[in-house]
């Protein structure tokens, strides 16, 4: 409190300029996961979605990973959690990500289509346009797109110099000027047998040799 009268200072000071690199890589995080925390309430408030009382299903990972891998719809426990990527699609990634030495920390997943509705077809496509918002916000060096639905949903969003992605299995593609593209089987349809297994793994290993690559700065 002051008394009436008294001299005051600003009511909102401003905050010093970030000085260093680690500073100035805080801030960024800091406002990346304001913005999927802001992404996500409007999700969860969305009129338009079809899928009742059920929440949408979300995306998880790092707010500003390199790696973004792009699933077109949601399987019975990523509804059940409401988390994309849970479950044996989850684990199998998780164990192909290990064996690439790749930082699990430096992977942000997503669905094309969050509504958990039995026909993805039902989906509002204005939520499915919301993948570009994460691509903003998350701003990955590479989009593993994983299945032809999932390709098909990539190459229509509106992504600002984004280039069509061929359904080429294993091959490193440019989405944009600053990101690569990598198209994979859908894993959800590989987990059974043993050649769909090495299918996928031997488009997805690609991932591992590009990591790899990246410089380290």
């Amino acid at each position: 409190m002051h008394r009436q009268g008294e001299a005051t200072g600003p009511s909102n000071p401003k905050a010093p300029m970030p000085a260093t690199d680690d500073e100035i890589r805080e801030k960024y995080l800091e406002r990346a996961i304001r913005e999927l925390n802001s992404l996500t309430r409007e999700l969860q408030s969305c009129p338009h979605c079809p899928r009742g009382n059920m929440m949408p299903v979300l995306g998880s990972g790092h707010p500003q990973a390199d790696v973004f891998l792009l699933k077109h719809s949601p399987q019975a426990a990523e509804v059940e959690e409401g988390v994309a990527f849970y479950g044996r699609a989850g684990n199998a990634l998780m164990k192909s990500l290990r064996r690439l030495s790749i930082d699990p920390l430096a992977v942000y997943g997503t669905l094309c289509v969050k509504c958990p509705v039995a026909d993805p077809s039902l989906a509002d496509p204005a939520c499915v346009g919301r993948v570009v918002e994460e691509l903003a916000i998350v701003q990955p060096k590479i989009v593993v797109a994983m299945g032809p639905e999932a390709l098909r949903c990539l190459n229509e969003l509106e992504i600002p110099l984004a280039q069509p992605v061929a359904p080429l299995p294993g091959e490193l593609q440019e989405l944009t000027p600053s990101i690569r593209a990598l198209y994979v089987p859908d894993i959800d349809e590989c987990l059974d047998e043993e050649d769909s297994k090495r299918e996928f793994w031997a488009a997805f290993k690609v991932l591992g040799q590009w990591y790899a690559d990246l410089p380290p700065y």
